[in-house]
C-alpha cells in the first residue's frame, strides 16, 4: 500500500510511519526536514513546508495513495497555527482530491471545548476555545466540507492529551516531577477525570481509521480514564513514593493562581487547575462499537513506561 503521511517527523506521526513501515508499506513523508541518514528504505521523504508548497506538488506527491494521514500540527507557535492548520489543510484538500483513497485527519478532543462535567461524544457541540483548538475545528470542516461535496473520503479522530515516551509536551513530565519531590497535592472533592491516550494507542487507531471501510465518513474519540487519585498514584508508585495525600480546597486555590499564575517559576496555572479538578469523561463507545478498537496500552503500563523514561532521561 502507498500511504502519505504530514506530520511525520511529529511525536505521533514518527511512531505513525514506523507502523506502517513495520506492515511493508510505502510512505510518502511530506516533510520539511531533509532525509534522515538512517531512513528505511520504505520511506519516501517528500521535502516540502506545507506553508509555501504549491498544489501542483503536493498533487504528484499524493497521487496514487491509498491513504492520506494529515498529521501535521502546530501546539507551540501561535502566530503559525492558523496558516498550518487551516490554509495548508484547504490546499492539502485541493491536492488530494481525486487522488487520495481516504483522507484521515488528525484532530483532538479541544474541539469540543473546555469541559468540565458529563460525556462527551462525538455528537456534543463544538465549543473550541484558544488559536488551537479553534484551527483545529476549522481544518476538521473544511475535510468533512469537501468530503460532502465529493471531493475525498475521510475519516476524523480526535484524541484526548497524548502522551509517551520522549513526548514534548511538558505538562506530565512537571506532574512527575512534582510527585517525586512530594510536592503535589489535590484539588478539590476527590474523583476528577485525567483524560490521556497513549501515543500507540492513537496509531492504533488512526491505522484502523485509514483501513477499515466502515470508518469512511466517521468521526471518532479516543481516550483513556482514571481519576486523578488513580493516575497520581499509578505515578507515585511507579517512582517508589508514597502516594500523595494532601488535599487544598478548590475555592482556596483558583484566587491564589489567578494572582500569582503570570510569576515564572510557578508550577500551577489556571489550565492546570482546571485539568485537576475537571470530571468530563471522552466516551470511545463510538470506536470501540464501530472499529472494534481496544486499548493496547493500559495507562498503567503506559504512566510506568514514561516514569521510567523520565528517570533515564535525568529530567529530575
Amino acid at each position: 500500500m502507498i500511504v502519505a503521511v504530514t506530520g511525520g517527523t511529529g511525536f505521533i506521526g514518527k511512531r505513525l510511519v514506523e507502523r506502517l513501515v513495520a506492515r511493508g508499506d510505502v510512505v510518502r513523508m511530506i516533510t520539511r526536514q531533509p532525509a534522515p541518514p538512517e531512513k528505511p528504505p520504505l520511506v519516501e521523504v517528500c521535502e516540502y513546508d506545507l506553508l509555501t508548497a504549491g498544489v501542483a506538488d503536493l498533487a504528484e506527491v499524493l497521487q496514487g495513495a491509498e491513504v492520506l494521514y494529515h498529521c501535521a500540527g502546530q501546539l507551540a507557535d501561535v502566530r503559525t497555527m492558523r496558516a498550518l492548520h487551516v490554509d495548508a489543510t484547504r490546499k492539502m484538500i485541493e491536492a488530494a482530491s481525486g487522488r487520495v483513497g481516504c483522507w484521515v485527519q488528525l484532530s483532538s478532543v479541544g474541539v469540543y471545548g473546555s469541559v468540565n462535567n458529563g460525556v462527551v461524544t462525538e455528537e456534543s457541540a463544538l465549543h473550541p476555545r484558544g488559536e488551537y483548538e479553534t484551527t483545529k475545528t476549522d481544518a476538521d470542516l473544511l475535510v468533512i466540507e469537501a468530503a460532502n461535496a465529493g471531493r475525498i473520503r475521510h475519516s476524523i479522530l480526535r484524541p484526548s492529551n497524548v502522551y509517551g515516551a520522549g513526548m514534548s509536551n511538558r505538562s506530565l513530565y512537571s506532574l512527575i516531577e512534582m510527585i517525586h519531590r512530594g510536592w503535589f497535592f489535590f484539588i478539590g472533592t476527590p474523583g476528577a477525570s485525567a483524560n490521556y491516550i497513549h501515543i500507540d494507542n492513537v496509531v492504533d487507531a488512526l491505522l484502523m481509521c485509514g483501513t477499515l471501510p466502515q470508518a469512511i465518513g466517521q468521526t471518532y474519540n479516543v481516550s483513556d480514564r482514571r481519576t486523578i487519585e488513580q493516575f497520581v498514584a499509578v505515578i507515585a508508585h511507579s517512582l517508589g513514593r508514597e502516594t500523595p495525600r494532601l488535599r487544598v480546597p478548590e475555592q482556596l486555590i483558583r484566587p491564589m493562581v489567578k494572582l500569582l499564575g503570570n510569576f515564572p517559576g510557578i508550577p500551577l496555572t489556571e489550565a492546570r487547575v482546571d485539568a485537576l479538578t475537571g470530571r468530563a469523561i471522552y466516551s470511545t463507545e463510538k470506536i470501540e462499537r464501530e472499529l472494534g478498537y481496544m486499548h493496547r496500552v493500559s495507562m498503567e503500563e503506559g504512566l510506568a513506561d514514561l516514569v521510567r523514561f523520565w528517570q533515564k532521561a535525568g529530567m529530575i
